[in-house]
């Protein structure tokens, strides 16, 4: 006898039908899967056997052959393992072919019957409703993450007894709903607050054009002034996720197996801080099959690498592509995958080695030597690629002793989402979000400068030897300081402060 289960796989961030055909012949006791399984789907066989054994079901002692379709794609993990038993009781006729029509399923099972979570559940319900199935069984940790994508029933099942029982008509399952605007109400708040950081006005200042404008901001200066704390922030100032942000970074998460059990969306920006002995794969993504790296993890929220130097150099020159195009693509021999990484990076790092280099209190041991070879370590492209470069000094005992409440992150997000309304009605239809993003064309048609601001920036190209790159970017920081105003062309004083904010270029630490 033969069963046909639908199921789903996953690639990249995306999922793609399965069909899973289960063959009961006749023949010595086997069990043999094919279809490119890799090593979890081979295994699969003894979850399987146990499985439905200890769900009180008779196992075939017969040839039993899987085929996982289309057979010219690799597939991975355990989520085959419930259509697999479920296809082995349609084959051994305990299950009508008729009950699992229009149905998909994914799940993993533990041997006594129990399903378990899967990775990618909200992709596989995307998939789902593109295919216009009439439901879709997952397990009941991922049922909530799955209900997020409307017109697909969602059935949440615990175990093969269960779910046999509901699709042979024996047990009735109500489909999961999720209420999202509730869900962003329970998940959209932040444990930390700008009203906690004390003083560094100037750099609450360059964060805050940074996150109007999307912007990526390099902090530095000595140990214990705050360039943490300050970025741990930063995402409670960006504008709320919007529902297809959310779906897209919950996407992301949900493959890589960081989204939480039973959560149905990542209601807030993402706060990315990989440690810098972290490795080129492990930063953009990779692996035989590859996986989302912490630029993708990242994607609408923020990278943050702290001991910007520390890192090893090959790794930080391939954040070259995503800064630039806002996507990975990770080349392999079966197959050439994207993914999305449009994220703020935010790094911080200490003016020398020794790290007090520009604290008035404390004396640098560093020679000029130290300090060039320090520096050095960031490469001049990938510097071009970040618009702000922020001193972030030691704190004055005032300012430390000071108990008056700072400015809340709320005041200061409702300045940055007025800037990035501005900015969306520019950029509409035009597939950008944010000032960052423009292209050198959407330069010279937004940014317009009159001759004051032209003989500004005309002499500090000159005097401190800025690249192509960097006018860009001041250009575009201009811009965003002019949408933080209010003002609709760009002034000189708007130059001037963009100008400010490019330290390293104008060599403040290496002179």
């Amino acid at each position: 006898m033969l069963g046909n289960i639908k199921s789903a796989a996953l690639l990249g961030i995306d999922a793609y039908a399965v069909e899973v055909e289960v063959d009961i012949a006749p023949g010595l006791p086997t069990f043999q899967t094919v279809g490119l399984p890799d090593a979890a789907v081979k295994e699969s066989k003894d979850r399987v056997k146990s499985a439905v054994t200890n769900s009180h079901f008779n196992f075939p002692i017969q040839r039993i052959t899987v085929n996982l379709a289309p057979a010219d794609t690799k597939k991975e993990g355990p989520s085959f393992d419930l259509p697999m038993a479920v296809g082995i009781l349609v084959a051994s006729e305990r299950l009508s072919q008729k009950a699992v029509e229009g149905f998909w399923m994914a799940g993993e099972l533990a041997l006594d019957g129990k399903i378990r979570p899967i990775r990618g559940a909200l992709s596989i319900a995307l998939a789902a409703r593109e295919a216009k199935v009439a439901g879709l069984l997952v397990p009941s940790e991922n049922a909530k993450e799955a209900a997020v994508v409307q017109d697909v029933p969602v059935y949440a099942v615990k175990n093969l007894r269960e779910t046999f029982e509901f699709l042979n008509g024996d047990k009735r399952l109500q489909p999961v709903q999720v209420n999202i605007e509730e869900e962003f109400r329970n998940h959209s708040s932040y444990k930390v607050d700008f009203s906690d950081v004390k003083g560094q006005e100037n750099a609450k200042r360059a964060l805050e054009i940074g996150a109007a404008g999307g912007h990526n901001i390099l902090l530095v200066g000595p140990p214990g002034s705050g360039k943490t704390m300050l970025t741990k922030r930063l995402p409670t100032i960006l504008p709320s996720l919007s529902l297809e942000e959310a779906i897209q970074t919950t996407k992301i998460h949900s493959i890589a197996g960081t989204l939480g059990r039973r959560k149905a969306l990542t209601a807030v920006r993402p706060f990315r801080s990989p440690h810098h002995t972290v490795s080129d794969a492990g930063l953009i993504g990779g692996g035989t099959i590859p996986k989302p790296g912490e630029v993708s993890l990242a994607h609408h929220g923020v990278l943050f690498l702290d001991e910007f130097p520390e890192f090893n150099k090959n790794v930080l020159e391939v954040l070259r592509q995503p800064l630039e195009d806002g996507m990975v693509t990770i080349s392999r021999v079966q197959s050439t995958l994207s993914f999305p990484a449009q994220f703020m990076l935010a790094a911080a790092m200490n003016p020398c080695p020794c790290g007090y280099y520009t604290d008035p209190s404390r004396e640098c041991t560093c020679t000029p030597h130290q300090i060039q070879k320090y520096l050095g370590k960031i490469s001049g492209p990938l510097l071009d690629r970040i618009d702000l470069h922020i001193e972030v000094p030691a704190l004055k005992w005032k300012e430390i002793s000071d108990t008056q409440p700072a400015e809340p992150s709320e005041a200061i997000r409702e300045r940055i989402s007025r800037a990035r309304e501005i900015q969306q009605k520019r950029f509409e239809g035009q597939g950008l979000h944010c000032n960052a993003q423009m292209t050198t064309s959407q330069l010279r048609k937004y940014c317009e400068l009159d001759e004051p601001s032209q003989t500004l920036l005309k002499n500090a190209m000159e005097k401190f030897g800025l690249s192509a790159r960097a006018y860009d970017r001041i250009l575009k920081v201009a811009r965003t300081i002019a949408d933080l105003d209010g003002a609709e062309a760009i002034q000189s004083s708007f130059i001037a402060e963009a100008i400010q904010y490019r330290n390293l270029d104008r060599s403040v630490w290496r002179n």
